[in-house]
């Protein structure tokens, strides 16, 4: 039995890691609000804008993999660090940017950048958080990247409204310096040992599934489980936050004011069930079970949007409700993960593959999020509206049954 930290030595760690996450979500949503201001100024259409985002990525859902690796050796602080400090190149690379390779320049730095963030978030998280207070700091941390998107946001915002796209990239950039300014000063707060468990540790876990070699872990199934279930969850969200406004305008007759009050309403649901699912997550052991609950009613919500038949009054409410499911998963999900990277490697968490475990399944968020916005992009090109919401619940259905599969590869939570 190991004695907790003290509240505030906790509190403090989940700060810092949550401001970090957040810097990383701003740049998520920097760039494409600017693109009306973009495109006249660069001469490019919506193909080369898509490929910038393309580009976004593949290059974090490939770094995330290998950043685990890197965490590993290195330990999760630095990496943290040199993440964030690529985001703030970003900022500025995007502040300077001249033509349009520049601009390329300016989102492969941010995804270099952003692909550091769950593996080494997560290894210090679980590293220095008591683990009574795990689910409540997962719940921060969620919470910590969709304030990251409203901020990123109101930057994006306030370019539009000033016609400085420049100064939008300054100002991430100057965000990003702050969270590496405020990382350096706790490094001591922050360091982590990666020197317990020697490079090239071999031995099965307590599941007995893989063995610890740079790439062992992925001979064990409940890893590629994980990496699936990340894919259909973000599917599911990058196809609603992508092509709500022109769905539900067109099922429900709403303006595109009205729709995007309904996806805000989605992602002010969602911050809220994960407040309330940081609670949830303390207090249950079965988290595969918590959190397919929460995502059936999230397919359920969306399920009565797709049909069409209630009153247009009801869409946001609706929508609220497919946020909140969302949000009431995600801690669950995350001590999930825990417990599976925990049970399927020698050492448990102080193992050296914990870090990699990490970068590999949650890269399956941008993989989720590279197909998910296409495929139902092409559906809507193909006349088929209707079809997105359906699809929507769908995957989230899909999701569950991937979950369950998760929990039943797992010992009982602890």
């Amino acid at each position: 039995m190991t004695t907790p930290a003290p509240v505030r030595t906790d509190a403090a760690v989940i700060a810092l890691v949550g401001m970090a996450h957040a810097t990383s979500h701003l740049f998520h949503l920097l760039l494409p609000p600017l693109f009306p201001l973009l495109m006249p100024d660069f001469g490019f259409g919506y193909t080369e804008a898509g490929f910038l985002m393309t580009v976004f990525f593949v290059i974090s859902g490939v770094g995330q993999a290998l950043a685990g690796i890197v965490v590993d050796r290195y330990g999760a602080r630095r990496v943290l660090m040199a993440g964030v400090s690529l985001l703030a190149a970003s900022g500025l690379a995007l502040s300077a940017a001249a033509n349009y390779p520049m601009l390329l320049l300016a989102v492969a730095l941010a995804g270099m950048g952003n692909s550091v963030f769950h593996p080494a978030d997560f290894s210090l998280l679980n590293k220095k958080v008591s683990p009574s207070r795990l689910g409540h700091a997962f719940s921060a941390h969620g919470l910590s990247g969709n304030l990251g998107w409203a901020l990123g946001a109101t930057i994006s915002g306030m370019a539009l409204a000033w016609g400085g796209w420049r100064g939008a990239g300054l100002a991430a950039a100057s965000v990003a310096f702050c969270s590496v300014a405020a990382l350096q000063m706790a490094r001591r707060l922050l360091d982590d040992d990666v020197a317990r468990f020697p490079a090239g540790t071999h031995g099965a876990g307590a599941g007995g599934t893989a063995t610890e070699t740079t790439f062992g872990f992925l001979g064990a199934p409940v890893i590629w489980l994980s990496f699936l279930f990340f894919l259909l969850v973000t599917a599911a969200f990058g196809g609603l936050q992508s092509f709500s406004v022109p769905v539900l305008g067109g099922i429900y007759g709403l303006t595109a004011a009205a729709g995007v009050a309904a996806l805000t309403g989605y992602l002010l649901g969602s911050a809220a069930g994960m407040v309330v699912g940081g609670f949830v997550a303390v207090r249950v052991q079965a988290h595969d079970r918590a959190v397919g609950a929460a995502l059936v009613g999230a397919a359920v919500f969306a399920s009565v949007l797709a049909s069409g038949l209630p009153p247009a009054w009801s869409v946001i409410p609706l929508m609220v409700g497919v946020g909140i499911g969302v949000g009431l998963a995600g801690p669950s999900r995350d001590l999930l993960v825990r417990r599976v990277a925990i049970e399927s490697l020698a050492g448990g968490k102080e193992s050296p593959a914990f870090g990699r475990v990490y970068g590999f399944v949650y890269s399956g968020l941008d993989v989720g999020l590279a197909l998910g916005p296409l495929a139902f992009g092409m559906l809507l090109d193909a006349g088929g509206r209707g079809g997105v919401l359906p699809g929507v619940a769908l995957l989230q259905i899909l999701a569950v049954l991937t979950v369950l599969a998760m929990g039943r590869r797992v010992g009982p939570g602890r």
